[in-house]
This record gives C-alpha cells, structure tokens and sequence, in this order.
C-alpha cells in the first residue's frame, strides 16, 4: 500500500489541478503580471548572488525604498481554492547592504480579494522569519502554519473561496525603511505535508551521555589508509587512530581531536593524528541531524558525510560485507565540510558517478555558518526518494532532485572526522597544535508507518468496501484526532477530516464510482487504504 501512496503523490506533483501558479522569472511561468506598491521591481532581473540554493540567471527584484506599505503582488485569473492546494514556496535573498532601519527580518505572503474596494480588509496573512545573505526557501502552508487574518471573524483561510490576489511584504509595513530583496521560483502548490515523508521516528542516535572510549556498539574506528595502502586521498596528511586520544566522551558531548605529533603507522609516519568514525548503522531515507561546535585552527577539515554502504573500501564497517562497487558509484552525501582558512563558509557536496554516462560528478552549495566554534549549530541532511536538502540551523542551502541517474536508493552509513591539510584543509600553520570538534548528538530520523504486524492498526477497521453512499471508520482511542485525507485515483484530494471519536461516519455519495485512497495521519504514522465507490 505504500508504493500506492507514492504513486497518488507522483500524480499530485504534475498540475492535475485547475490553478497551475507558478514562476521562474526565466519566461516560464503562468502568472500574467507582477505589480509593486509603494515600491519598484524588476520580474526578468539578472541574479546577483548566484549560489547556494540558487543558480538561475534570472530573479525578480523588490526595491522598497521608504513605502510605508511596500509589496509586490499579481491577481489569479479565478479565485483561489485552498481545500486542494494550499501552499506557496518561493526562494528569497535579502543582502543586509540593502536594508536600513531596524525591523525585524521577515517575509510575509498575503491573500486578499483583489475586487474589493479595500481588499485588505479580506486580507489573510502568514509572515516567516528569514536570515540575511543567502538563498532560503519559505513556504506558507494555510493548512497548518499560523495565520493572521486582519477581520478576526474571518473564518480560516482554508475554507475560504474568495481570494483572488497575492502579495509578498519584507520587513513588514507601516515603515519606511529600505529593503531590497531578491525572489525566485515562485509556486502555487499542495501542502508539504501532503508530499514529503514525515521523518518523526528516531529510529538510531547518541546522545553521549557517558564518558570515556567511544560506543563501539555504535562506531567503528577506521584507521587503515585507503590509497595505496599508505595516505589517504586528497593529499591529507594525518593518521587515524583509535586511540582514545584522538576521540573520547565527556561532560555529554564526543570530542575528535586532532593532535600534532609523529605517529607512525604500517611503516608510515605522519606528523598528524586524528579520527575517523563509521556508524555501525546504515539507513535508506530519513532525517540526519548532528549538533556541533566546529573547530577553529586553521589547515582542519572537518566533516560529517555519508557513503553508500556497498562501498568495496578498505577498512570502513561495512566494505568486507557489502562492499561491491568503488567511489564515487557508491554515492557521498557531504552534510558539513569546513575549509581550513574559512570558517565562516559552511560546504554541502554531492559525490557520484552518473549512471547514464558513468562520469564523476560534483555539485553541492556553500552557505555562512556565524562562530562555528563557539556556538552549537546543528548540521541536517534530508534525503527522501525524491530530493536530497543539505540545511543548517534548519535551512535549507543545497537541494538536488533525487532521480534515476544518480545512485542515492542504497543504503548509506554516517562518518565523522577531521582531516589535516590537503585539498581543503590547506596550509597547516607551523604553530599548529591541536584542534577539537565537539559533538552534542547524532540523531537519525525514519518515517513512521503503520504496517500490518502493528496491533493498533489491525484495530483500525474502513466499512463497507466497496461501498455505495458512505464509508464507516472505526479506530481505537489513541487515533483519535487523526487526520483523514480522501484522494481520487488521480492523486487529487478530495476531502480532509479529523476524527474526533473512535467511530466515524462519513458521506460519499457524490463521489463518482471509481476507485479512491483514504490516507490516515496519526501520531504513530501514516497509512494509506483503497477504497472502492460502485
């Protein structure tokens, strides 16, 4: 039944709806015209910061400057229905060279009935908080994010038919401060929820909470060169060991340490020793969050990264099992690389052999990480069947479609490390002498689904099917509150309800005969059912 549910979210994805809202400011794009308030814009601007989350060429420009109610905004040609579409996701730049004043840093998306005299009046509103000097993608769900609607007895936006113009505000109104800011790839869609895996069930983690050696429950200690049998790759010019002075845990948090000293190992001896650790732990999909102080020494190269599990690499936890394939077929996911003269400056890679042509393949995003050092941060990867999203702090900086040319549908496992020198370690400085990472926790996500060896949901009982007018729903107490989803074998959705008792009673009769998917959201997952209208 999963593999239903992806299909019915494939089908959702290529605009079967009748409102297709979108643009790319490229010349492709359905909405007619763009127009400012109290302000001056550009649809078809050239893109000034080409990077990270962003590499069109062209970008619309938002040039406020002083409007005391400054926006841009373009009117539908029929009026908006957000019982099946529900969200909107642009990508957004605000250079702090651009703003004066002292407003808080934000963006809001606004629906208003643009025929009214006064279509503020009607207006809905959602405002986001946004960082400044890069890419960031926001998306305004009227399904589930908070809103503000200016008439309080306005009902919610959801249920409402009326709205007809959109507008997007930066740093608020009734000011009149300057902002530029920069928008790309604006789209009219279905609610994340409704697409994207929830990844809510920590499913492998530590927390280091204990002190000494490292779990070896949890790591393996990789310490045997993979080049020739004596350096690493890039040019690195450390040892690995599994000493307990390279990596140890205390006061709730695992330190790898990098240490100037001679060190020799098969023969070789190196001027440096650090670790490197394999999680014994290999997952296909999910949520990767590591919470982190970097460290601050110059010529280091921290990283935490994936590789594919059918890596045939000497030395890591899994190559004598499952190794079958070499690097970079084996796919690397880079969720934090450090520079050693930058560290300020935050590296999301992908590394892979293109199945079609098979030829290496780079790509990632850079992003400002502020004190990496003397902060936390937490460093994320999202990796579903569809997109792969590098974020820090919970933003997103680099996102790749997940497709069938490269080799990211095998399981990966987690590596922690620092590197010394090479290709972007640099320079080591001659006073080097040691350097740590910290680590608070490594925590790794998977869906939560219902299957049917779980007792709750062979309580959960859909009758009759098929059926004629109506459907009946019986769940236990604990899947009170569920959300029930109906979905056409089309993958448009139908209807939406919560169930508030453990009996539900719902009517269909209009429905066409057909088939169609009942998708239940619950605390302990989602589970998608068919159903069958005579």
């Amino acid at each position: 039944m999963r593999y239903i549910l992806l299909i019915v979210v494939s089908f959702i994805n290529f605009s079967l709806f009748s409102q297709n809202i979108e643009d790319d400011f490229e010349g492709n794009g359905t909405i007619d015209a763009w127009v400012g308030d109290d302000c001056n814009l550009d649809s078809s601007y050239s893109n000034p910061y080409i990077e990270g989350l962003n590499t069109s060429t062209k970008v619309l420009k938002y040039n406020d400057i002083g409007g005391q109610y400054a926006n841009v905004r373009f009117d539908t040609n029929q009026n908006l229905d957000l019982s099946l579409k529900n969200s909107f996701t642009f990508k957004i730049y605000v250079p702090s060279s651009g703003l004066t004043g002292n407003q808080t840093n934000k963006v809001s998306l606004k629906l208003q009935n643009g025929s009214l005299p006064q279509p503020w009046t009607t207006q809905s509103e959602i405002i986001k908080n946004i960082s400044l000097n890069e890419w960031q993608e926001i998306t305004f769900d009227f399904e589930n994010d908070n809103y503000i609607n200016l008439d309080p007895s306005s009902p919610p936006p959801i249920t409402r038919t009326d709205f007809n113009r959109v507008l997007i505000q930066v740093n608020g109104e009734d000011n009149y401060d300057h902002v530029e800011a920069f928008v790309d790839d604006f789209i009219f869609e279905e609610s994340e929820g409704d697409d994207d895996p929830i990844f809510n069930n920590l499913v492998w983690s530590d927390e280091f909470n204990y002190s000494g050696s490292v779990d070896s429950n949890k790591w393996h200690h990789q310490v045997i060169p993979i080049i020739n049998g004596s350096d690493w790759a890039n040019g690195e010019q450390q040892h690995y060991t599994n000493r307990i002075s390279n990596s140890y845990v205390n006061n709730g948090s695992l330190k790898i340490k990098a240490i100037r000293e001679n060190y020799t190992y098969n023969n070789v001896t190196k001027l440096y020793t650090s670790a490197r650790l394999n999680s014994k732990f290999a997952f296909k999909y999910g949520r990767v969050d590591v919470r982190a102080k970097l460290p601050a020494e110059a010529g280091t190269w921290p990283a935490f990264w994936t590789l594919g599990a059918n890596i045939n690499e000497i030395g890591n936890y899994f190559g004598n099992t499952y190794g079958s394939v070499g690097w970079p077929n084996c796919g690397e996911i880079d969720i934090m690389e450090q520079n050693g003269w930058n560290k300020t400056n935050l590296i999301g890679h992908l590394h892979y052999s293109n199945s079609n042509t098979n030829s290496y393949q780079n790509e990632g995003g850079t992003t400002y990480v502020a004190n990496s050092s003397g902060e936390y941060h937490i460093y994320s990867l999202i990796w579903t069947e569809n997109t792969i999203q590098i974020l820090l702090d919970d933003v997103v900086f680099f996102e790749r479609e997940n497709t069938q040319e490269i080799p990211y549908d095998n399981h990966h496992y987690l590596l922690l490390n620092i590197a010394m020198g090479g290709n972007l370690g640099g320079a080591i400085p001659s006073n080097f002498n040691n350097a740590t990472m910290e680590i608070d926790y490594v925590r790794v996500y998977e869906e939560s689904s219902l299957s049917s060896s779980n007792s709750t949901l062979n309580e959960l009982i859909i009758y009759p099917n098929p059926t004629e007018n109506s459907i009946k729903v019986k769940v236990p107490p604990d899947l009170i509150g569920t959300n029930l989803k109906i979905y056409s074998s089309l993958g448009r959705k139908l209807a939406s309800y919560t169930l508030s008792s453990t009996d539900s009673l719902f009517d269909i009769s209009s429905f066409k005969s057909g088939i169609y998917f009942l998708r239940f959201e619950s605390k302990l997952g989602v589970y998608t059912k068919e159903i069958i209208k005579k």
